[in-house]
């Protein structure tokens, strides 16, 4: 048997706040997700303002960042580049804006975030993820 990492209440309820404080700092309507390390959610949260499409795109990308233990970027960047084979995987957020939450090289779930540009969007969960101070 394994000890394992696991995101308490306590910790999403820190990256919820300094997600969306992050995003409300910068005027950005966003829906901020975070999920567990299988791609569970346990919070989300719409800020006023948000797009509806925001909610699917937040879920969308926070999951395959739990489920492909990385960025959603890189599957977007590896589409970009041609691959377009991976647009049937058993995955949907293909965009910048889910980001793995790392501990000791485990990733213990993720942070998905929609509705601005998706480099701000990536912003936004890093500053939440940040707030763990891993």
């Amino acid at each position: 048997m394994r000890t394992k990492f696991v995101l308490t209440r306590e910790d999403v309820k820190k990256i919820a706040a300094a997600a969306e404080a992050h995003a409300l700092a910068n005027g950005w309507p966003v829906t901020i997700v975070i999920y567990d390390d299988g791609g569970h959610p346990l919070h989300l949260s719409r800020l006023d303002g948000a797009t509806l499409s925001s909610i699917e795109m937040a879920l969308a990308k926070g999951r395959t960042a739990a489920l492909g233990r990385r960025e959603s970027k890189f599957y977007e960047d590896i589409i970009a580049q041609g691959r377009v084979a991976f647009l049937s995987a058993p995955m949907t957020g293909f965009l910048e804006g889910g980001v793995p939450i790392v501990v000791a090289g485990e990733v213990v779930g993720s942070v998905g975030v929609s509705g601005v540009k998706s480099a701000e969007d990536a912003e936004i969960a890093r500053a939440g993820i940040a707030a763990l101070e891993l």
